[in-house]
């Protein structure tokens, strides 16, 4: 009994201990770059913080966007459901989704006009 723990303990020590003692060499990595923002690096501080204000901006406008196609599409799901109920026509629901889609549009332009300006 003592040949097979002694022979079952080498076992476990050849499978386990090479990937513990190789683990501290992999976990080494190193830490990405920090990208420059879309605009460039910029001349000094101050422009290179403006230009990172600008790609903050960018982003608030596209989860402004990404909220409103989320509500439309919801409200058109809404009406859809209505449908079935009787509460609602295909022409109620298909003007829904048109109106909807034209406030995306508008939306997009308005953000795009506005992103501009900066």
């Amino acid at each position: 009994m003592n040949a097979y723990r002694t022979s079952l303990l080498r076992t476990l020590a050849c499978i386990l201990l090479p990937p513990l003692a190789t683990a501290p060499l992999v976990a080494q990595a190193a830490l990405p770059a920090i990208q420059d923002p879309s605009r460039g690096a910029g001349n000094g501080i101050i422009q290179t913080l403006q230009n990172y204000g600008y790609d903050i901006v960018l982003l608030v406008a596209l989860l402004v966007i990404s909220a409103m196609f989320v509500g439309v599409s919801y409200h058109a799901y809404n009406s859809y459901s209505e449908i079935h109920t009787g509460r609602r026509t295909w022409g109620e629901f298909g003007l829904t989704v048109s109106v909807g889609a034209m406030l995306l549009v508008l939306g997009i332009w308005l953000l795009t006009t506005a992103t501009g300006v900066l």
